[in-house]
């Protein structure tokens, strides 16, 4: 079972005549998700690998109604463009463009919040429930994509687009399938971050444990472990921290702009010994995962 998506959710691409979005959008019809139109301004009546194109998102869900949108715009257009997607009743919105000013984002996640809409993103490749979907670009054409990806038990959420599918991958050779897949964004702000998607993942039956994918910076890892302790999550949960010699270097950024310590706030330091209050699994190495993993499938 998947969480946010599956093979019935029926998408839109907003910004589909752009070059990086018609890419994308022939990697997720390749894949099987079930893309129903595309959204550029202007653009009204063209085709995109036989995808029709509308000037507004009311316009394409006259014709064809959704559940998601993926955008993929210029950074100054992301608001109204989420804005729009869920003023016409859009629920799910996977942004992957990037350089997103924070306050637009934090002024479209109100909106969102306020309409019981979910954001994935800004900033991220997207999301893969493995047979079943794929919204954005993670794991790149569709042929990979299934090497990489399995059907199974085990979730992933991932600060890193990339990592999400070297994670899909390790277990994909392990033997060990996934459900969802979701690389939550690199931004600072972004809306559906662990706290978010971690109850999602533990009310869903068919995933048996979920891998995390942390670097330092920010405080949403600790807040994750007071969260599991005080509502007794029962999902297992193993989380992998990347970066720990960052913590001997206060100020210095690694990876992601969401990515800065200050302090022992966000260090790698403190997201284990908080993961491990909680009962979170760390694993020591990359490969340690998998073998994790498999004391639950």
């Amino acid at each position: 079972m998947a969480i946010l998506a599956d093979e019935n959710t029926r998408v839109i691409v907003q910004g589909i005549t752009g070059r990086e979005a018609t890419s994308f959008t022939k990697d997720m019809l390749d894949y099987g998700t079930r893309v129903v139109a595309g959204i550029t301004p202007g653009k009204g009546g063209q085709r995109v690998h036989g995808i029709p194109v509308y000037d507004t998102v009311r316009q394409a869900l006259r014709e064809h109604p959704a559940d998601a949108t993926v955008i993929s715009v210029p950074p100054a257009l992301v608001k109204g463009a989420v804005l729009e997607a869920i003023e016409n009743g859009i629920t799910l919105a996977v942004v992957v463009s990037e350089r997103v000013p924070r306050k637009d984002t934090i002024e479209f996640l109100e909106v969102a919040k306020a309409r019981n809409a979910r954001v994935i993103g800004p900033n991220t490749l997207g999301l893969i429930s493995p047979g079943k979907v794929r919204l954005g670009m993670a794991g790149g054409p569709a042929a990979d994509v299934r090497k990489a990806y399995m059907p199974g038990p085990v979730g992933i959420a991932s600060r890193s687009g990339g990592m999400t599918t070297e994670i899909a991958n390790l277990l994909t050779t392990r033997g060990i399938g996934q459900s969802t897949c979701i690389g939550i964004g690199g931004d600072p702000v972004v809306g559906s971050n662990f706290l978010d998607l971690i109850p999602l993942f533990d009310r869903d039956p068919e995933t048996k444990a979920v891998v995390l994918f942390s670097e330092p910076g920010g405080v949403v890892e600790e807040k994750l472990s007071e969260l599991v302790l005080a509502q007794k999550l029962s999902i297992p949960i193993i989380g992998f921290i990347a970066g720990r010699f960052v913590d001997g270097m206060p100020g210095v950024r690694f990876g992601h702009a969401a990515t800065i310590v200050e302090g022992n706030r966000g260090s790698t330091k403190s997201k284990i010994e908080m993961f491990r209050k909680a009962g979170i699994h760390v694993a020591e190495s990359f490969s340690d995962i998998a073998e994790i993993a498999k004391r639950y499938v």
